[in-house]
């Protein structure tokens, strides 16, 4: 019976340890495949909208100070000895926002003239949206009449009958600093001042400029005010997002008005003899090398006020000093030109941009595996721009030390319990010469999470045979 009962399960015993042994080699294979599969990842389907969306939230909140318009270096500096004259002074580099200098960069003081930027910021984006056009010829209604202003007040001599276009207008803004150019401008873009000056004001708020506000268009008014910081922030965003105003506008030396089409009928008899050749109040255009712009101001408030841009190959630096001294505008203009030629000069010596290439933002967008979870991997990006300001620390000239940082990644090999959006799983760490001078977080673009129990131990198996078999450090 026993003899029986052996021959009986032999063949069964044998059947069982064959499917178990079947059963063992299937799930080898398929957790070897699975771990290939994190190892080796594909790159996830893009994000959609609202995942983009989700996930700028997220590194806004979380990197606020990283991505603002203006950040501090991101290493640690010893300030600059540079003697200004101004109460308020502030330098930065426009392409990465770094402050390179600043000196009571906090204190609230009338922009005056300057305030005719954001003027201008306000009509660029009226032309852009097609609610005017840089051709239209203007209206000048009496408020605007050089005559009809104060005596002290900068003018490009509109008179009533007169034909001016927008663009010319801009022009006795940017070169001339006239206020009767900003009162037409004003009405005819919004139809009133106080509405414009409402737009005006909507544009420096939604950069974020707290301490910033306008109650009139021209800057003749000392309740406008801004600070150094604030107004340099509003420059480089000016510059960004029109920078064909540098060339049109800005870096042009003279002003020749009224011409003779200018005029009305019955003068244009006269041509352009009745011309007046205003020089552009920016006294460094022609002096400073590589100076294009940008804005001069000043009323008796805010003393002599100076929005400095200058480029020189690829690099462009932009300052803004104010409460200029000066008894007149002689020795005003020469008291602002010094402080802008120290920190022109000082930058452009001391400094250069580490800019990413597209196929350089291409590698620092890495895709990583995961485990635990039903998606196989994560990409990790740069949680903020990585462009930086480089001090010459090494190499013979500023631009040569910015083609010597080198990079490095450092990603883990895999991610065990899926990620979460925004969180951080990796650094780029950027050097010169041994000295670190930037660490930029990669984080999650997206959040992937585990689905079951049974996923979890396959994932923490998973895990465990990757560190330990490919001796992976643990992230």
């Amino acid at each position: 019976m026993n003899k029986k009962r052996s021959l009986i399960f032999s063949p069964l015993t044998g059947i069982a340890t064959l499917c178990a042994l079947i059963f063992y080699a299937c799930t080898v294979i398929f957790f070897l495949a699975d771990v290939n599969a994190v190892i080796n990842p594909k790159r996830p389907e893009d994000l959609s909208t609202e995942q983009k969306n989700h996930l700028d939230k997220i590194l806004e909140e979380k990197f606020a100070e990283e991505k603002g318009i203006l950040k501090n270096l991101p290493y640690q500096t010893v300030a600059a000895d540079l003697f200004i004259n101004a109460e308020s002074a502030i330098l930065i580099d426009t392409e990465t926002g770094n402050i390179l200098f600043e000196k009571n960069a906090d204190e609230p003081i009338p922009p005056a003239s300057m305030t005719k930027l954001v003027e201008m910021y306000v009509v660029f984006e009226a032309v852009e949206e097609g609610s005017v056009t840089l051709d239209d010829i203007v209206p000048l209604p009496p408020q605007s009449w050089a005559i009809n202003l104060p005596r002290d007040a900068s003018i490009m001599f509109l008179a009533q009958g007169q034909t001016v276009t927008l663009r010319e207008l801009l022009l006795g803004l940017a070169i001339a600093s006239g206020n009767d150019a900003s009162i037409a401008v004003a009405n005819y873009v919004a139809g009133s001042m106080d509405e414009f000056v409402e737009r005006m004001n909507r544009v420096v708020e939604g950069m974020g400029l707290e301490h910033t506000h306008f109650v009139e268009s021209s800057g003749y008014s000392e309740l406008n005010v801004t600070t150094a910081r604030e107004f340099a922030a509003f420059s480089r965003m000016y510059i960004k997002s029109f920078p064909e105003a540098i060339t049109d506008y800005h870096s042009k030396e003279v002003l020749r008005y009224p011409l003779e089409h200018n005029l009305p009928k019955s003068q244009q008899y006269q041509g352009d003899s009745q011309a007046v050749i205003q020089y552009n109040t920016n006294k460094l255009l022609g002096v400073l090398k590589g100076c294009d712009g940008l804005k001069t101001g000043f009323i008796y408030e805010s003393g002599y006020n100076l929005a400095l841009t200058a480029k020189r190959d690829s690099r462009r630096f932009l300052s803004v000093t104010m409460r200029g001294p000066g008894i007149g505008s002689v020795q005003g203009n020469r008291y602002r030109t010094q402080d802008g030629t120290t920190l022109m000069e000082y930058a452009f010596s001391s400094f250069a941009d580490y800019l990413v290439s597209e196929e350089e933002k291409k590698s620092h967008s890495v895709t990583v595996g995961v485990t635990g979870t039903s998606k196989k991997a994560v990409t990790l990006i740069p949680a903020y721009d990585e462009a930086f300001t480089v001090p010459f620390i090494a190499g013979s000239s500023p631009e040569e030390a910015a083609s010597m940082v080198k990079t490095e990644l450092h990603v883990p090999k895999v991610l065990y319990q899926g990620a979460t959006c925004g969180s951080t799983y990796g650094t780029i760490t950027y050097t010169l010469n041994g000295v670190t001078l930037q660490t930029v977080p990669l984080v999650a673009d997206r959040t992937v999470v585990q689905t079951s129990l049974l996923k979890k131990a396959w994932g923490k198996a998973q895990y465990f045979f990757i560190t330990k078999v490919f001796s992976q450090e643990n992230p």
